[in-house]
């Protein structure tokens, strides 16, 4: 058996330091600090690594399509390895949780995240695992789609790597203590810095 997870976010130089790309960092994460390179699957647009957390087989993706056509690439890759949807773990942002808040759950609703919404029409099931980042709304008037989309300023570099460094803690959390147990230590908790 392996676990499956994807690093939702958008290929290329562009988005690479914004909010909307922070799942796709948490695995880019994950890969080095396993001193892992990502390569490209055959015949499918998703890069992969593959890593150990505890004894268990884990592989990390990231798709080369922008995120809301992502998910025929999440979902071919786990048909592929034979990855149930129970051992999928989607990572992604959240603007309707608090910043640098993570949350943990099974399957619901898209929240009008494109990236979730492809990923459920191509498992035909919205019945996976989400490690949700909150990244909370954008400040003022500024368009949700711009403030996710913005790179993040160098004042804030920091606090989008304890977010990434936390959202990495839920995953290792889900595969090695699963759910209940990751919930009741992440969805409790207060906000970081």
């Amino acid at each position: 058996m392996a676990w499956l997870i994807a690093g939702l976010g958008n290929p290329g130089d562009r988005y690479a330091r914004t909010r909307h790309n922070v799942g796709r960092l948490v695995v880019e994460d994950f890969a080095l600090e396993a001193g892992e390179r990502f390569r490209k699957v055959r015949f499918l647009p998703v890069e992969t690594a593959e890593i150990r957390v505890g004894d268990e087989r884990v592989i990390l993706a990231r798709s080369t399509r922008f995120m809301n056509e992502s998910g025929p690439s999440y979902a071919s890759l786990a048909k592929k390895q034979g990855v149930e949807p129970s051992e999928l773990i989607a990572v992604h942002d959240e603007l309707d949780i608090p910043a640098s808040t993570i949350r943990v759950k099974l399957g619901g609703g898209n929240s009008g995240h494109n990236g979730l919404r492809s990923l459920d029409q191509a498992l035909r099931s919205p019945e996976y695992l989400r490690v949700r980042v909150g990244i909370g709304r954008p400040p003022g008037r500024q368009d949700p789609a711009d403030f996710v989309l913005q790179p993040v300023g160098s004042r804030d570099e920091a606090d989008l790597a304890i977010m990434v460094g936390h959202a990495a803690d839920a995953v290792r959390a889900l595969i090695a203590e699963g759910l209940e147990r990751t919930q009741d230590r992440f969805n409790r908790s207060t906000p970081g810095p």
